[in-house]
């Protein structure tokens, strides 16, 4: 296993190493000089290039001055300087920082995603996660979409975007849109190393290099981490990541980034027993079941810039996931007895391969039509997407191989269109009507049932409306109407290999908000409602179906975020999330409340900045919430078959942390989270999931 991770290591260093080969120190002649235009010929239709070069990638959001405000919905960013100072494992460690977000995480560097927004449950996935604008969940129609969840340590910021603004990206955007946007490295070398608590070691490699005039760029990205993990559940990390953009002339833009990433992982669904938690066990439930995984993915950028009014942005895209999930079979009744999970010589592989190509096109255009100044975006986006499954029936005395006796091959193409325009009627009032239209095939051939095939297609039609208006010169109002939807996954919507004729769930979504700046005073707080007519829920009135578009589901509240600057160095921040509504309206669940959707998150933030010294302490709030649809409020107390149900509990956790800039090039960091020691549930499946109790970290960041 270590010689293959070197070998990856190798040949990414080797991929990274040539694309730095490129740069050649002369490019600058790629960076026209300025050009001042007759006086009677037209304005020249694109400045002249005077910016180093950057990545041409999709920003949900955007960096420019004025694009939080020209969003319909609500914007949450993390930018790098919050996450040095906060010191997040993990992405969800990360977005639990941020108004309407409830993770669930299974162990603390939150290998798969288990994220909710806004009262959807957190075990499910009913929101995109992008990765520099390309979708990075490998199963988007075809179901198995947490099994990638983007590595902390390549991220430099994290958009969060809800409202009607999201209905520009899809599919399942009802939720809103999670964009994470990555490194890219500055001229030189960047080196650091973190060690904590858990065993934990990381080190971290970010260098660069830019021509003389700045048109072309080169850099990577590389960490390797390791640690025994909290309970046992150890990990060994590669993830390299290289980078290269080129000015080609003074319109054309062109960039490439290659990613890789290996993780082998001492995890599996299974937690404690209940015995076992209340008596404060902190071994691992199922220390022979590993979760190995590797991705590659190569994105393809690219920009035109036609003229001062008229930009074309393309990503081509193209990635690779293999996920093998090994498990040993238990006996449950030696564990009933035993009180902890005995395991028998029986093995099983779920192993999973996903492959995804596809090509996003973005025309933005500002325009005058019915003399209104107008910003339009028309966009088109396509994509197919297939997994390998195999089952392989194994045992102790032949690990990890055996019999194949499940091999089935999931597929699915999507075509999607969107067209939005701004319409400024005043310099307060502005109006953004869009629409989106999404189309798919899937189908599912089946290799151990002699080649048997089945298939289906849908079509939505998403209509929304958003608009801002600016109250006076430091508020502004928001709101939105839209039509959001996700698809049924394969295995639901050709269930027994029958066409299911099932539409896709349709949430009918609102929002209404105000942001702004006061003083020393920084405010958003937005009420929205989502409320889905057809959820897919097993029964139907026809006998040769088992599915239905039947379930409806209400999820309604309120989020806010406040930021105070009490003194010159020191600032008090922080959000709350209430959802006092997230429940089933029909069926046998009817007034029950959403697994995984608190009524409460919030989040309480003293940050003190002096010189070279920052330090931060925060309070994370998660109310309690269910482990399924039932409601069931007693954890089980046996080793129960399924997913489990129970309350869990709410908790509050403190972390503090730290950063001194020593010199210029030289900064040291830690932080020590849970401070309280709190003990706490993370979440129910087969057992009980615990999360990390009083932990610490130390690191070095050294500029070379």
């Amino acid at each position: 296993m270590h010689l293959v991770r070197l070998r990856s290591i190798r040949c990414c260093l080797a991929v990274t190493a040539g694309i730095l080969a490129l740069v050649p120190p002369g490019l600058e002649a790629q960076t026209p000089p300025p050009q001042t235009p007759p006086p009677e010929t037209p304005p020249a239709k694109v400045a002249p290039r005077e910016q180093p070069v950057v990545l041409p990638v999709i920003e949900v959001i955007g960096r420019s001055p004025g694009s939080i405000l020209r969003q319909t919905g609500t914007v949450h960013i993390l930018t790098r300087e919050d996450m040095e100072i906060l010191r997040p494992i993990s992405t969800e460690d990360a977005l639990r920082r941020l108004p309407g977000v409830n993770a669930k995480s299974e162990e603390e560097t939150a290998i798969v995603s288990n994220i909710g927004l806004r009262g959807l449950s957190a075990g499910e996935a009913k929101s995109l996660l992008l990765e520099d604008g390309v979708p990075v969940a490998p199963g988007l129609l075809i179901g198995n979409d947490r099994y990638f969840n983007p590595r902390i340590q390549r991220v430099e910021r994290i958009e969060v975007l809800k409202g009607s603004a999201s209905l520009r990206y899809g599919p399942s955007t009802i939720g809103g849109v999670v964009n994470y946007l990555t490194k890219t490295p500055d001229e030189g070398m960047l080196v650091s190393a973190r060690a904590g608590s858990f065993g934990t070691r990381e080190l971290m490699l970010e260098a660069g290099a830019r021509s003389g005039g700045g048109g072309a760029f080169a850099g990577v990205v590389a960490t390797h981490g390791r640690g025994d993990g909290f309970m046992d559940k150890g990990y060994e990390m590669v993830d390299v990541m290289a980078k290269a953009g080129l000015y080609i002339g003074s319109q054309h833009t062109l960039g490439v980034k290659f990613s890789w990433y290996e993780n082998d992982a001492n995890i599996s669904y299974r937690g404690l027993l209940f015995d076992e938690f209340t008596a404060g066990a902190r071994h691992n439930p199922a220390p022979d079941d590993w979760y190995l995984t590797d991705r590659a993915a190569v994105d393809l950028n690219y920009r035109f810039e036609i003229s001062d009014r008229a930009t074309l942005t393309s990503v081509a895209y193209w990635s690779n996931l293999r996920r093998d999930y090994w498990r040993y079979n238990v006996d449950t009744q030696a564990s009933n007895a035993a009180g902890r999970w005995v395991y028998t010589d029986v093995l099983t592989g779920n192993n999973r391969s996903f492959d995804r190509y596809g090509v996003d096109t973005r025309l933005n255009l500002d325009h005058g039509l019915f003399g209104l100044v107008s910003s339009a975006e028309f966009g088109v986006r396509g994509f197919y997407e297939e997994a390998d499954d195999q089952r392989i029936r194994a045992n102790r005395t032949q690990d990890r191989t055996g019999l194949n006796d499940r091999h089935l091959v999931d597929s699915a193409t999507n075509i999607a269109f969107h067209v939005h325009n701004r319409i400024q009627f005043s310099d307060r009032f502005a109006l953004t009507p869009g629409v989106r239209l999404e189309t798919y095939d899937q189908n599912r051939r089946v290799l151990t049932s002699e080649n048997e095939t089945a298939g289906t297609s849908n079509t939505e039609f998403l209509p929304g409306i958003g608009s801002t208006y600016a109250l006076d010169e430091s508020a502004q109002l928001y709101g939105g109407v839209y039509r959001a939807f996700s698809p049924a996954s394969n295995g639901v919507a050709l269930d027994g290999m029958t066409d299911q004729q099932l539409e896709a769930e349709r949430s009918t979504n609102l929002e209404l908000g105000v942001r702004g700046t006061r003083n020393a005073f920084d405010y958003e707080f937005a009420v929205f409602r989502m409320d889905f007519q057809n959820q897919v829920v097993t029964g139907n009135s026809d006998p040769t179906l088992s599915q239905s578009n039947a379930g409806e589901t209400l999820h309604q509240g309120a989020e806010m975020a406040l930021g105070y600057r009490l003194i010159e160095g020191l600032a008090l921040s922080g959000n709350v999330t209430w959802v006092p509504v997230s429940r089933f309206q029909t069926g046998a669940n009817e007034g029950n409340r959403i697994p995984y959707s608190p009524r409460v998150l919030a989040n309480l933030s003293l940050d003190f900045h002096h010189g070279p010294l920052r330090t931060a302490l925060v309070a994370h709030h998660r109310g309690a919430q269910f482990g399924d649809e039932t409601n069931l409020r007693a954890i089980p107390v046996n080793a129960a078959g399924g997913i489990w149900g129970g309350r869990m509990p709410a908790y509050t956790l403190f972390d503090l942390s730290a950063q001194w800039q020593a010199t210029s090039s030289l900064a040291v960091f830690g932080a020590l989270k849970n401070l309280t020691n709190e003990r706490y549930v993370t979440g129910l499946r087969q057992g009980i999931y615990v999360g990390p109790g009083r932990n610490f970290e130390i690191g070095v960041r050294q500029a070379l």
